[in-house]
């Protein structure tokens, strides 16, 4: 295998980490200077979509919600980003890694992600200098 061919394959294996496949509608909200571009990168290849912008009206599969401590209020940043998703869509809460500027506390994350009506399934290290917690509606509520 071609380094280029390995170098790809990584990056596909960050958006696969993710559970995300082809076809999938990704929207993305929170964007910054300061997000991993990589992971990015691998979502939009994996996908074969490009990232819809937070203004987007579309429905989508996934939201990718970038989130630091001192972005505002979690909660309603939860609930707006539930409006766009389809049903049994999902949200991957990026926010920065522990000892990181801007890392939120998972208690901060599993308070306000039940409030707004959501499970938490799976936390993972999505990048470098990101953790990501993937949250769903309740079944029941679907």
């Amino acid at each position: 295998m071609s380094a280029t061919a390995g170098q790809a394959q990584g990056e596909r294996g960050l958006a696969e980490r993710l559970g995300l496949k082809p076809g999938q509608v990704v929207q993305e909200i929170g964007w910054d200077e300061d997000v991993d571009d990589e992971l990015r990168d691998s979502i939009e290849d994996l996908t074969g979509n490009e990232l819809l912008d937070e203004d987007s009206d579309e429905v989508v599969d996934v939201v990718l919600l970038w989130w630091r401590d001192g972005d505002g209020d979690l909660f309603d940043a939860l609930t707006n980003a539930m409006r766009a998703l389809a049903e049994g869509g999902q949200i991957w809460l990026l926010t920065p890694k522990a000892g990181r500027e801007g890392h939120v506390e998972p208690s901060d994350i599993g308070e306000d992600a039940a409030t707004a009506g959501l499970s938490q399934t799976s936390s993972i290290s999505a990048a470098p200098d990101w953790s990501g917690t993937r949250l769903v509606t309740p079944k029941g509520r679907r």
